[in-house]
């Protein structure tokens, strides 16, 4: 990699996380030129303040923030090269509260001590009222989002709202229930919806939205109303869930947003701010994530594959027909595997014989790609395939940082959270418009989903695995369904490829890496160095 690369990250000493902002907006003085005085009597500096907090939201791969891309490895869905974010430990069950792997539990609680600050002291900054409004519509999102981000991990966890101080007679707290933590997270995205406009335009675009509120309100209630934290299937939970996500769909259908209709699928990971998209990160070329590119790219072209797809997610594309490969009637052949496959799997993964930066990628051994390559081979990818979705190819890995948006919240989520909420309802009807909504786009067009029972629930959880792969949901789909048990505990598949005298190919698949899920990690441990400060904090169970 060439010094333009480090240089992008060793120069960034703040990155305001908003989606493509306009330069004005992120060419703000860094916050820590000012003292804590300068930025609670400036509104500007308190603007600021809040811009440096979207940090926390989830993007690629990062020390302090778990990622999207650590996420991925992490289920079965995909690998890591070289071990980042310590993912092994999910991957072979070795988790314990001393031996960890993407603990978010000091960054999150880190944000929402400074959230907590905001609110103690906004109201004593003199300004546009109109402002203050949007900013505490923010930072109501943003710590709802912490607070999320820490339920989904460890379950219910201590409900904070103010900043400590040395003159506090204790800093020990019990967790709250898990319920508890989402009547806390839904009663601030209620308020935070009535304080932020559905849109924005100019230096504000990419800022956290009415809509923003919404779609995380729709991923919070899908979560609660799941099998892991909703045992005895209480309809009121689905119920709720179902509402939440209507009212991002009711938003959409009043011209917010639409399923992105473009003829080429994979345009809406490149394309900024296009129908789809609710919420995204902006990485602008800046910091850790301006690598995103070179972390999921080739190694000809001087990728370095840390982040690659399994063949397990390879397998689980369906035919153009709609047919599993695994169905004697698909049409599938084993000796063309990647022939006659859900368009998207052409958007969404690099395998060998892919069109990419001018030329076809070459997998099989020997080939620019492999493991053998003359070009470069210790950053090779391992299972025979490299993420196609997010990456752009027009940017050369060897001078430029990655320019995407990394989407935090796009309408088609809320299609599938909105169809298994009905599902769930009993009402399969209109689960089915939903789900096939998606299937039928432009750039998809798959057959249309006509199963019910069994049959249905199996084509949405199949569908949020295709549709949302690499986006950071699979690791929490299959363990709030409570089948992580099955899907975890399967080898990580690979597979070699020869090219033979005559121009075909063979294909040899084999488990690269053994895989084993411990019951107990349906959740993360609660770290052991929080058990020593906080003696009040309970373990969660099998740990």
């Amino acid at each position: 990699m060439k010094n333009k690369i480090y240089m992008i990250i060793l120069l960034s000493s703040l990155f305001v996380g908003l989606s493509a902002c306009e330069k004005d907006f992120l060419d703000r003085k860094p916050l820590d030129t000012y003292s804590e005085l300068d930025v609670w009597t400036d509104l500007n500096l308190v603007e600021t303040y809040v811009n440096s907090k979207y940090r926390v939201l989830p993007h690629v791969y990062n020390w302090d923030v778990a990622s999207g891309t650590g996420l991925s490895a992490a289920s079965d869905e995909g690998y890591s090269r070289f071990n980042y974010e310590n993912v092994f430990q999910w991957n072979q069950g070795t988790m314990s509260p001393d031996n960890l792997s993407m603990d978010s539990w000091t960054t999150d609680y880190s944000y929402i001590r400074d959230c907590n600050t905001f609110f103690q002291k906004i109201d004593g900054v003199s300004g546009d009222e109109n402002m203050k409004k949007r900013l505490k519509g923010e930072m109501k999102f943003l710590r709802a989002w912490c607070y999320f981000d820490l339920t989904a991990r460890y379950g219910g966890v201590p409900i904070i709202t103010k900043p400590y101080s040395l003159q506090d007679p204790s800093f020990e707290v019990a967790r709250n229930s898990y319920d508890e933590c989402v009547n806390f997270i839904t009663s601030e995205l209620n308020e935070a919806a009535t304080l932020l406009p559905e849109s924005y335009n100019g230096s504000n675009l990419g800022r956290i939205t009415k809509g923003a509120v919404l779609a995380l309100k729709s991923r919070v209630l899908l979560y609660a109303a799941s099998a892991l934290h909703n045992s005895s299937k209480e309809k009121n939970k689905w119920q709720a869930a179902a509402d939440a996500a209507k009212a991002v769909i009711d938003l959409a259908n009043l011209g917010s947003y639409s399923l992105y209709q473009g003829a080429d699928y994979k345009q809406i990971f490149l394309q900024k701010f296009n129908s789809e998209v609710i919420l995204s990160y902006g990485i602008n070329g800046t910091y850790w994530e301006s690598l995103l590119d070179i972390f999921i790219g080739p190694n000809g072209y001087h990728g370095w594959s840390v982040y690659a797809p399994s063949q397990n997610l390879v397998d689980d594309f369906q035919m153009a027909n709609g047919k599993s490969i695994t169905d004697p009637t698909s049409g599938y052949n084993p000796a063309k595997p990647y022939e006659n496959r859900d368009p998207r799997f052409y958007a969404t993964v690099l395998y060998n014989g892919a069109l990419f930066k001018g030329r076809e990628a070459e997998y099989f051994k020997g080939g620019l790609d492999s493991p053998q390559s003359p070009v470069e081979n210790w950053n090779a990818t391992l299972t025979g395939y490299n993420w196609r979705k997010y990456a752009d190819e027009s940017n050369d890995l060897n001078t430029n940082g990655s320019s995407q948006n990394w989407i935090i919240f796009r309408l088609s989520e809320i299609y599938l959270n909105y169809a298994e909420a009905q599902f769930e309802l009993g009402n399969e009807s209109e689960a089915r418009t939903y789900l096939n909504l998606i299937r039928s786009r432009n750039s998809v067009h798959m057959p249309a989903i006509t199963s019910s029972g069994d049959g249905l629930k199996d084509a949405i959880r199949s569908e949020r695995e295709i549709e949302l792969c690499f986006e950071g949901h699979r690791f929490f789909d299959v363990r709030r369904w409570k089948i992580a048990e099955q899907t975890e505990n399967k080898p990580l598949r690979a597979v070699n490829i020869t090219k033979n005298t005559d121009g075909s190919f063979s294909y040899e698949y084999y488990t690269l890496q053994e895989r084993k899920f411990n019951e107990a990690n349906y959740l993360f441990p609660i770290p052991q160095y929080e058990k020593e400060k906080n003696s009040l904090l309970a373990q969660n169970p099998l740990y």
